[in-house]
């Protein structure tokens, strides 16, 4: 623990929803037909990514040495809508390895009787944690909460109190009942008061994120002006408002008054009509409580992408132990409701995110948190491989259900570059739509296909094209779903991005691509362009898939270098002690959450108490390996697939 002194002043809490326990949800058991179309297809469940064991899952934060993932968690089902949204909560030293533990909060009093919503956690002046929460009250109202842990001194904050005095922000007046949520961190101004912005829909249809000030965390105050606004956006949740070191500085900055107006600070909204995250750079004024974009419109659908795919909800924290900002994202589900139901999960977190300015200030960069990269086993490499027209190449030695995969492409020449309409520049993914990776081009497409079958009629193509407009060139990054399962009731779009890249000063670009069994994270250009994918397909109940590299323009490409690694499961610390007496006439199973696990290993004893001797006249044991857990099926997560906490 030592060695991972991490600190993390948010709590990512929108929309997540984690599973129930086993014996709730065999309680609630699907039909035959669904429960053996799930034992079918749960080679989805992924094996490094957070999810929780069964149902819906949401956000983190570090104290005391643990980090805390809280989320959203519908006990009952694998959906949103069928029972009130509890808190989830599991503890981790590394933000890889999760154990679970039991619900931080769950709707219980009349503030939050119809559902615990999203929110996020601040600390206070003398280290305590304080949770700011929307509660769906008696009237079916958002309203927002504060919760304090009754204990503080202990590490894994096991219990919370919700003081009677909820709700400290009741719903204003113009503000339409059930769009008002999603408080985020709050911040301290140089006045010495708290802020946190939190999302509105107005009455007059106006999407809004509100600024509320307080002195004390239970009197709150709305400011004159918010802190966005747009008539054109809709309804904006999950704001996130946190400040950036310069250009190319790769440490992160917390909220303080320090900061003032002097730093560059991004706004992050999530809009519900795209179910895409954006963000921009500007300046906020910490005395007015204003944001102002820098060279943007202020129609938020009109910025910066976080991901290009199939994500949504992003949350990011200060990691104060390895001076970061990490960003969590959640990928929801892509196949039919029935089949996640049956399943009995649904939703995934993508890959923690490291986050920084770019070199040229315009955006931000995204990399996986290098704690991934404890997860590697076998490693496969290759250096200056050249991929004609036309060519392909088997990745061998390297499973294709759970991969990490480097690789930088370098292009000789751009002489071959297709002209592209401007109109075509507006829409990537459409794009990426009519230029997919089957139709030849002449600089690309050229990349990877992962979770493939062995004859290819099912892949997920990840790849880039050079087009030319204006005597300038673009490169377009695509991830295909179109050929990534046999199945007709998944959606399968197309995704794309523009890599912003000087390509003929550089010639070349790279691609990072994490595997996960359903998930397929890809990373263009030193993470300029991101895009996360949700994948079904079929061949995976019953043999591996396999990666390969393509190439179809008519000009060769490089491959300067290529890395590709195993990754392990993450590991869990287990909590679960099952016994089962006299051939099994008798069982007790019990939770258990010992703090040494954190730091050391656990041991196991024989004892006898009695006054008489006791005869041991048999002993076995063994270790146990931790199952796989990617098996066929489709569900739904919001943040998280395998229970933290089991391992098996």
């Amino acid at each position: 623990m030592a060695g991972l002194r991490l600190a993390a002043y948010a709590v990512l809490l929108c929309l997540l929803l984690s599973p129930t326990a086993a014996l709730r949800w065999l309680a609630d058991r699907v039909p035959e037909s669904n429960a053996a179309a799930a034992a079918g297809r749960d080679s989805y469940r992924t094996s490094y990514h957070f999810q929780p064991a069964e149902n819906w899952q949401n956000g983190p934060m570090y104290y005391k040495g643990v980090y805390h993932f809280f989320y959203q968690h519908n006990p009952y089902r694998a959906t949103w809508g069928n029972g009130n949204l509890s808190w989830g909560h599991s503890v981790s030293v590394d933000l890889i390895n999760w154990s679970a533990l039991e619900n931080a909060m769950d709707p219980d009093s009349s503030f939050d009787i119809n559902g615990c919503w999203s929110g996020s956690a601040t600390f206070l002046a003398d280290g305590t944690p304080v949770f700011l929460y929307t509660g769906i009250d008696t009237n079916n109202n958002q309203v927002q909460n504060v919760a304090f842990p009754k204990n503080a001194s202990d590490p894994l904050l096991r219990e919370w109190v919700k003081p009677s005095y909820n709700p400290v922000i009741a719903l204003p007046d113009d503000v339409v009942h059930d769009n008002f949520r999603d408080p985020s961190t709050a911040w301290l101004g140089r006045d010495g008061l708290w802020r946190v912005a939190v999302s509105a829909g107005l009455k007059d249809g106006t999407g809004s994120t509100l600024v509320y000030r307080s002195k004390d965390f239970r009197q709150w105050e709305r400011n004159a002006e918010p802190l966005y606004s747009s008539d054109n956006s809709g309804m904006v949740e999950c704001p996130d408002l946190f400040p950036v070191a310069g250009p190319g500085d790769q440490n992160g900055l917390d909220y303080t008054p320090s900061n003032g107006a002097e730093a560059s600070y991004v706004l992050k909204q999530s809009v519900m009509v795209t179910l895409s995250d954006y963000y921009v750079l500007g300046r906020y004024d910490d005395a007015a409580d204003t944001f102002s974009p820098v060279e943007a419109d202020n129609d938020c659908r009109t910025w910066h992408r976080f991901d290009y795919g199939h994500v949504y909800a992003s949350k990011s924290f200060y990691d104060a132990g390895k001076n970061r900002r990490v960003l969590w994202s959640w990928a929801n589900e892509s196949d039919p409701e029935p089949d996640y139901i049956a399943r009995g999960w649904a939703g995934v977190q993508t890959v923690p995110r490291k986050i920084w300015l770019s070199d040229d200030g315009k955006q931000l960069l995204q990399w996986p948190i290098e704690e991934i990269e404890t997860l590697r086993k076998t490693r496969v490499g290759l250096l200056g491989a050249e991929m004609n027209a036309g060519g392909m190449n088997e990745i061998i030695g390297v499973a294709g259900m759970q991969a990490d995969v480097e690789v930088v492409f370098e292009i000789p020449s751009l002489e071959g570059a297709e002209n592209v309409d401007p109109n075509q520049l507006l829409d990537p993914q459409r794009l990426c739509g009519e230029k997919g990776a089957s139709v030849l081009g002449g600089v690309g497409p050229f990349g990877l296909l992962v979770l493939a079958s062995g004859d290819l009629q099912e892949h997920t193509s990840v790849f880039f094209r050079v087009f030319k407009h204006e005597g300038k060139y673009k490169v377009l990054m695509c991830t295909d779903l179109r050929r990534s399962t046999t199945r007709a009731d998944v959606y399968k779009p197309p995704y794309g991005g523009f890599v912003d890249i000087d390509i003929e000063k550089e010639r070349s670009i790279s691609l990072r691509t994490l595997v996960d069994h359903s998930v397929v994270e890809s990373y263009g250009g030193g993470g300029r362009t991101v895009i996360t994918a949700r994948a079904y397909p079929e061949h995976v109940a019953t043999a591996n898939s396999r990666l390969f590299m393509f190439n179809n323009g008519t000009g060769a490409v490089k491959v300067s270098k290529l890395d590709a690694w195993d990754l392990a499961p993450a590991k869990v610390d287990h909590s679960v002690v099952e016994s089962y007496g006299g051939g099994g006439r008798t069982v007790i199973t019990a939770r258990v959450y010992p703090e040494h696990a954190q730091t050391s290993n656990s041991r196991l004893f024989m004892f006898n108490n009695g006054t008489g001797a006791v005869k041991v006249s048999k002993l076995d044991a063994w270790e146990l390996a931790p199952a796989k857990v990617n098996v066929p099926g489709d569900g739904l997560i919001t943040h998280g697939s395998m229970r933290p906490g089991e391992a098996y």
